[in-house]
């Protein structure tokens, strides 16, 4: 797929979403914040192709040759959704939590400039590697206990059903399942 046309769904699903959040709420704060959660879980999507590829070629037929630039769109969407909807709806944000969400959206929003480094050739692949390790197991960390204190009724007012944040943490805890052996396998053969 190319760039361009990753991009262009990517807005489209993006569109799509706050259209039917509109539909379904109409024009109210409920409206934004289903977006805003829909925006959230097409983000996790594409990180889940991101995550679990085997290499990066893997992923150029579902997210171009720039997969962390669709997702960095994709996210950077989803957090001034976020942000709006925070503001909106006058909701009282978690020190703590802003402080990971903050360091995993610098990682997101800086790998897309990293890879244009490592394509320039002003990056060593092998430093770039080690960032993809970084951003992959701390985004997906964020994305982790995103859901886990959903699930055990920590965040009361957040959106969605009970069974929907299970069925979501279920489905991260399987990503790292399905990632670990491969990755335990990669390092016996070396």
């Amino acid at each position: 797929m190319t760039v361009r046309n990753a991009v262009l769904i990517c807005l489209i699903v993006e569109a799509g979403l706050g259209v039917l959040g509109i539909i379904n709420y109409g024009y109210t704060v409920e409206a934004l914040q289903a977006t805003t959660r829909f925006s959230g879980r097409f983000s996790l999507l594409l990180f889940s192709i991101v995550f679990l590829a085997n290499r990066p070629t893997d992923i150029y037929s579902w997210l171009s040759k720039k997969p962390f630039h669709v997702f960095a769109l994709a996210h950077g969407i989803h957090l001034l959704e976020l942000l709006t909807f925070l503001y909106v709806s006058d909701t009282h944000i978690i020190l703590y939590r802003v402080a990971g969400g903050f360091v995993a959206y610098s990682l997101i929003f800086i790998m897309p400039l990293l890879a244009d480094r490592l394509e320039q050739g002003r990056l060593e692949e092998k430093k770039f590697n080690i960032m993809i390790i970084v951003f992959q197991y701390f985004v997906w960390g964020i994305f982790f206990l995103t859901y886990l204190p959903r699930v055990r009724g920590l965040l009361p007012n957040v959106g969605g059903s009970y069974m929907e944040h299970v069925v979501l943490l279920g489905w991260i805890s399987l990503m790292l399942g399905m990632k670990l052996p491969r990755v335990m396998r990669k390092r016996k053969v070396r």
